[in-house]
């Protein structure tokens, strides 16, 4: 069912302003400890500011996506990007010490500089996939097998490493995504990438993905240049996935979840699209968030496994009642 847009616009300020106050004023610690809630505040700030950029990142990055291979189910991890930013960051975390002292940087910083490296080195194939075929079906096999072959190394490097417990413990949180111990240095290295890779897709590419919507060969007869579209916006969908996941690891259905609910309420206008699914990113993942920091028993659910938990069911009902006619 399609809505107006200003309604549309409502709801999601309208829930981004109630999550992030429930992120603010939820967790563990009060505000009301006059000596340690500016510490508490400050904490939760950057957790959420974190949070949003890791949104719209996956948000814009399953919109753009999406559009390109003329697929609701396509998402961020589709082109091997998430994977590999996902095993540059954790090779970065086995050798993050070594890797600390030669390049005299923080290892704080470490991490997220490998996973943009990985995403570099996924983007690197899949572009020169992409200059080579002239359909989007063989990028995509591609991406699914890159994908696939990193996943592979990760689990491999995981099990290389189980006996080296630190080691194996930042292994495993980093795989399974989590926004403990960010701030600002993370959100200085993504907030260019996500800005850019929304900017460049609204600006740039949102006119020639609604043309490809009516089919690849009406798309050529109108002149658009499918190398040129499907290259950049790989390279700029890989971007904004390398900067989610320098700031949270592996956050899994938000790319996927986000841009098909939104594509039912506002409907296949990219230039539509991108703002409102960047805004349902932010809310989708900060909500997230504020439900694992909920957990009771003082366990601490990552980020990623949450997103799953949640979205999977989501996205199963949402099908269902698509494909009984409930949705358009």
């Amino acid at each position: 069912m399609r809505y107006p847009l200003w309604a549309v616009w409502c709801i999601l300020l309208l829930a981004l302003v109630a999550v992030i106050t429930a992120a603010l004023g939820l967790g563990v610690g009060s505000l009301r400890d006059s000596e340690h809630s500016g510490i508490f505040l400050q904490l939760r700030s950057w957790r959420v500011i974190a949070a949003a950029v890791v949104g719209a990142g996956l948000g814009v990055a399953g919109v753009l996506l999406q559009g390109l291979f003329r697929n609701p189910l396509a998402d961020p991890g589709i082109i091997g990007t998430s994977a590999g930013a996902t095993l540059g960051g954790m090779l970065v975390v086995i050798a993050a010490q070594p890797l600390a002292q030669a390049l005299r940087l923080p290892v704080h910083l470490l991490v997220p500089l490998g996973c943009m490296g990985g995403a570099l080195l996924s983007l690197w194939f899949i572009v020169a996939v992409a200059r080579y075929c002239r359909d989007s079906t063989t990028v995509l096999l591609a991406g699914v097998v890159l994908s696939m072959l990193f996943a592979s190394i990760g689990v491999g490097l995981s099990a290389m490493f189980a006996g080296y417990w630190e080691i194996s413990r930042a292994l495993s949180a980093f795989a399974l995504g989590g926004l403990d111990g960010k701030g600002l240095e993370h959100v200085l290295l993504a907030v260019p990438l996500v800005v850019a890779a929304w900017g460049a897709g609204w600006w740039w590419w949102a006119r020639p993905l609604d043309v490809v919507l009516a089919g690849e060969d009406e798309a050529q007869s109108l002149g658009v240049d499918l190398q040129q579209l499907r290259r950049w916006v790989i390279i700029w969908s890989t971007l904004a996935i390398a900067g989610a996941v320098a700031i949270a690891g592996n956050i899994a259905f938000v790319g996927l979840i986000v841009p098909h609910i939104l594509r039912s309420l506002v409907g296949a206008n990219h230039r539509r699209l991108l703002p409102t699914a960047a805004v349902g990113g932010m809310v989708f993942v900060i909500a997230c968030d504020v439900v694992v920091r909920l957990v009771p028993g003082g366990t601490s659910i990552p980020l990623g496994v949450m997103t799953g938990l949640i979205g999977a069911p989501l996205f199963v009902v949402l099908l269902l009642r698509q494909r009984r006619g409930m949705m358009p």
